[in-house]
């Protein structure tokens, strides 16, 4: 226990340290919102990367990978190819000139801009603000859960302490300040999910082994997988299934798509100083999400046979059903004591990194967008405002943590990102890309892919209606689906994930009324694209 208060103690110091250096350097609004855009590309794509992973990844993703198997590297897949190369190739880029064109200090004002309107501004800054909250809380549940597991701590007092070592440094020190501790904490993940990875590999014989050995466990998958569609751990889900419709519809397609329409991450484009910092960052990225996302996913697929070998159970069974929990058990219980502690610290500085991004955006947003620019609400100190914001986020965020039930990170994670996709995704990229792309057209598209997005959720999707209870209380059953015929496809709806049907059609729209309202004038377009066009 001595050993892990010193280790601790080590790592608060660096972090309260790049904290007071990001606050030092933070003198004004563009500070504050964009590190002042002079970051450089290692520190870019480490902060990118560290806000993008985090415990939902590594505890709530690896969790659900115990479950589900192998089939959620494709997911790993997505997060590279799409996460990080499409990203910064074909958005970076073009995000960075038109930001720079525009004056943009926030992803919500990038769009108020691009499409000249202050309701888009508003809005964006409001959905951001309401939903970010249930994302940054399923952060904070995977590193209480961590610290519930590993040092016995009772749940909410790890997770009042934790919000508030957090807090101190995100309000202070702004985009800088969690730049600055992203770097540093991405750096420890990496090295923690090496070492982690080779140890189960070893543990398990090798490669070829550790897997023949999960293929074997099939007879062994619980009856509620089976009864899903479940045929194995290596050998995924019966296509069109229940369980394959949540595997490759909400975790793959859901997640994978949905990272090009976050605003935590579409910022980090905003904040180096011309393009080659961005080409640089890709490889950086690529296998900083291999390295996490990989082990993450195979480390939860294989703690089935370290389980089953030393207890006779696959890990969904030792964690007594609460998903969120299979890792940090796997970690205490099989891993040498002196990895739980490191292992233990980078999950601090995952769950820092991505939360004090998250923090940041969402006070922006609530900030600068809702409060400054929607509501015309100025004259105030624009960083005090801002700070105000994030302290409000924090607050919110702190009590989502504190009343969602258990098994809910994955889950969590995978609402935000498909809300964001639907609303904000094809605004995002025609408005990068076509000039043609109108202001009714973004209106429409924006809030019509929320709204079908969100309604689904409260009506069809079972996990979140259910929970929700609204569809219950109007309509007497947890899912609309299920008025239909069991197995039919209507009834199939309730394991879809909303993005399915909201994203094209939230592209629909954008397209279809672009084409038949007013464009913009060519003054305009000219201020838009002058950086992009050069």
């Amino acid at each position: 226990m001595t050993t892990k208060i010193i280790l601790a103690i080590l790592y608060l110091i660096v972090i309260f340290w790049l904290g007071y250096k990001g606050w030092r350097e933070t003198r004004q609004a563009a500070d504050y919102m964009l590190a002042g855009r002079r970051m450089n590309p290692f520190v870019m794509a480490m902060s990118y990367g560290a806000t993008f992973i985090s415990t939902s990844a590594i505890i709530g993703f690896g969790g659900a990978a115990a479950m589900f198997g192998f089939p959620l590297l494709w997911l790993t897949f997505l997060n590279i190819f799409v996460g990080i190369f499409i990203a910064m190739v074909f958005f970076g880029k073009r995000t960075r000139r038109m930001g720079i064109s525009l004056n943009a200090n926030t992803f919500p004002e990038l769009l108020g801009r691009r499409f000249n309107s202050r309701f888009i501004q508003g809005f964006s800054g409001l959905v951001i603000f309401l939903f970010i909250p249930v994302y940054a809380a399923a952060v904070l549940i995977g590193i209480s859960r961590m610290l519930e597991v590993n040092l016995g701590v009772n749940y909410t007092v790890a997770l009042l302490c934790f919000t508030g070592v957090l807090a101190l440094y995100v309000i202070t020190g702004g985009l800088k300040a969690v730049m600055y501790t992203d770097a540093f904490q991405g750096s420890l993940m990496l090295v923690m999910m090496l070492i982690l990875i080779f140890f189960v590999y070893s543990e398990l014989g090798g490669i070829v082994n550790a897997h023949k050995s999960l293929t074997d466990l099939a007879p062994h998958l619980p009856e509620s997988l089976k009864k899903g569609g479940m045929l194995g751990w290596t050998q995924g889900a019966v296509a069109g299934s229940p369980l394959w419709l949540v595997i490759y519809t909400t975790i793959v397609y859901g997640v994978g798509i949905g990272v090009l329409a976050q605003p935590q991450l579409a910022v980090r484009f905003m904040t180096v100083s011309d393009d080659q910092q961005l080409n640089r960052a890709v490889l950086i990225g690529g296998i900083f999400m291999l390295a996490m996302t990989g082990v993450a996913f195979v480390t939860g697929a294989l703690s089935n046979v370290v389980f089953f070998e030393k207890s006779g159970q696959v890990a969904i069974d030792v964690a007594q059903g609460n998903v969120d929990a299979i890792i940090p058990i796997f970690v205490s219980r099989i891993m040498p004591g002196w990895f739980g502690t490191l292992f233990l610290l980078a999950m601090f500085a995952a769950a820092m990194s991505t939360l004090s991004s998250q923090y940041h955006v969402g006070g922006t947003s609530l900030g600068r967008d809702f409060y400054e620019k929607g509501l015309r609400f100025g004259g105030a100190n624009v960083v005090t405002v801002n700070r105000l914001g994030v302290f409000v986020t924090v607050l919110v965020t702190m009590i989502w943590g504190l009343v969602l039930p258990v098994s809910v990170i994955a889950r969590a994670t995978a609402f935000f990102f498909g809300l964001c996709a639907a609303a904000f995704l094809p605004s995002y990229f025609l408005g990068l890309y076509w000039k043609g792309m109108t202001k009714a057209g973004a209106v429409s598209s924006m809030v019509g892919g929320f709204t079908i997005s969100f309604l689904y959720l409260l009506f069809v999707h079972t996990k979140e209606a259910k929970a929700i209870g609204l569809c219950r209380s109007i309509f007497g059953v947890d899912s609309l689906a299920l008025w239909a015929e069991p197995g039919s496809t209507a009834w199939l709806l309730q394991f879809t994930d909303p993005n399915i049907i909201a994203l094209p059609i939230s592209f629909i729209l954008a397209l279809v009324v672009s084409r038949f309202s007013a464009g913009f004038d060519s003054r305009h377009l000219k201020i838009c694209f002058r950086g992009i066009d050069r």
